[in-house]
């Protein structure tokens, strides 16, 4: 497990990949003039304009809809075993990593979430789809010199994506929370999350986005009132928990206590992986559920993608992180979701166990049945819309899609495989598709920095534009990508 740990960490998730990540977010940022900073308030008011209604536009689902399955996806296990794993892995400095990507991360998803509407194409029944390999393909693929490259890239993204490891780190960490909170058998709880999930995902997406719209809102409400309670009663711990983040960013953690010790590299390292894995920005995941959103412009869709990444980052993880470090419990020697179980237990006492728990459960189950829409869409992009056997291989996926996860879970018991390298694998499926999402997004940034301009055009300025930004998929309505 050690080699296993070395690959993933000096090479899948090594400089070149943390690099490469860095680069976009700042490349993004520079580009669009600080537009994540400059329009944070615009797009909190899309955001909540979309709570409103459904609008008339063409799409499958509502964009507050597709906010809540994207988000429902994204505020995952990741948000409370994830942060866990990187403070255990990379000691403190490892937040002030995460934090620096929550701040290059929203413009990353906002420009994959706009490409991902832009390029999106229709199946035979008129509902959109998209995502990155859409937009890999025709962006990329309809430009002679990028031709071989759309194709090496949509073949490395499918490849990582579709390994399916980040279903058994979710399947995994809800199912550990609840055993060991209610003193029950893992794999039992790991069945009964398998049934819940299979009567989630049974309707399609629509299901999905109406399951999560009333769940999303409710959880995060519910987990932030938890951790927040628990940084308000530790208060006087709040300078020294800064500092030790900020000086160790820099300088490393000394070992102490049940904590082994962790170098600036392996700081970065982990607190980047850890942030990608939780807000997946540049991972190109998001973008397969906004494609199918109502919208009348594709960066209004992509505004969403900013109120993703600071819910996920700056404000849900740091409410982890935060608990972990006031309590002290950051130094205990746990790790993954034990480390903020025993955090909020360390907190308020049991009920801050019982929060944790509940708020793994829902953000897990929100979380896989997000991920099962996405593969979805990966699926029908490689089986194409005239393939005739289409809808039936759809439905064997529907259900084998949570089997798994729960395998997973029983070898992992059988064996004794600890939450640290279970995450391991999950970081082995995210670094292929980043690697190749982000790289396309950087071929691609000029037609988002044009289409950026004409939405500010058409909705901001109010200009009387004659282009269609809709022309170049409205004239391929039903086609393989």
């Amino acid at each position: 497990m050690v080699l296993l740990e070395k690959i993933v960490y000096d090479y899948l998730w090594g400089l070149p990949l943390v690099i490469l990540v860095l680069i976009a977010g700042i490349y993004l940022t520079f580009n669009t003039k600080f537009y994540q900073f400059r329009k944070f308030k615009h797009a909190f008011k899309i955001t909540f304009r979309n709570l409103k209604g459904e609008g008339d536009e063409e799409g499958v689902i509502s964009p507050f809809e597709a906010l809540s399955v994207a988000l429902g996806a994204t505020i995952g296990v990741g948000n409370i075993g994830g942060v866990a794993t990187a403070i255990a892995f990379g000691g403190p400095g490892a937040i002030f990593w995460l934090w620096i990507a929550g701040l290059l991360g929203p413009i990353i998803k906002m420009a994959e979430i706009t490409l991902a509407v832009y390029y999106r194409s229709k199946d035979n029944k008129g509902e959109p789809y998209g995502g990155p390999t859409y937009y890999i393909s025709r962006g990329l693929g309809e430009e002679r010199n990028h031709k071989k490259l759309s194709k090496i890239l949509n073949f490395t993204f499918i490849f990582g994506f579709a390994t399916g490891f980040f279903l058994t780190v979710q399947n995994y960490t809800i199912s550990e929370a609840i055993a060991t909170t209610f003193d029950l058998n893992m794999i039992l709880v790991s069945g009964v999350f398998t049934v819940l999930l299979y009567i989630i995902i049974s309707g399609g997406l629509n299901s999905l986005a109406k399951y999560a719209s009333k769940i999303v809102p409710f959880m995060v409400v519910f987990y932030l009132a938890g951790g927040l309670f628990i940084i308000f009663k530790n208060i006087n711990m709040i300078p020294e928990s800064l500092r030790l983040i900020f000086s160790s960013a820099f300088n490393g953690t000394a070992a102490t206590g049940g904590f082994i010790g962790a170098t600036v590299a392996q700081a970065i390292k982990v607190g980047m992986s850890r942030a990608v894995f939780s807000n997946e920005a540049g991972w190109g995941s998001s973008p397969m559920i906004h494609a199918s959103a109502k919208t009348d412009h594709p960066v209004r869709q992509g505004l969403l993608g900013i109120f993703e990444v600071f819910m996920d980052t700056i404000v849900v993880l740091t409410i982890t992180a935060l608990v972990i470090m006031v309590t002290g419990e950051w130094n205990s020697g746990l790790d993954g979701a034990a480390l903020s179980l025993s955090a909020f237990e360390s907190g308020i006492g049991y009920p801050g166990r019982v929060i944790v728990t509940i708020g793994i459960f829902l953000f897990g189950l929100t979380t896989v049945s997000g991920i099962y829409a996405q593969i979805e869409v990966l699926l029908r992009y490689l089986l194409g819309n005239k393939f005739e056997g289409k809808d039936k291989i759809l439905t064997i996926y529907k259900w084998l899609y949570p089997l798994p996860g729960f395998l997973m879970v029983v070898i992992a018991v059988y064996y004794g495989m600890p939450g640290t390298q279970v995450w391991l694998f999950a970081d082995m499926s995210t670094a292929l598709p980043i690697f190749a999402n982000v790289l396309a997004l950087l071929l691609l940034s000029p037609k988002f920095i044009e289409l950026l301009k004409d939405y500010h055009a058409r909705h901001i300025k109010k200009k009387n534009v004659s282009k269609d930004f809709n022309v170049f998929y409205e004239d391929k309505d039903i086609e393989k990508a």
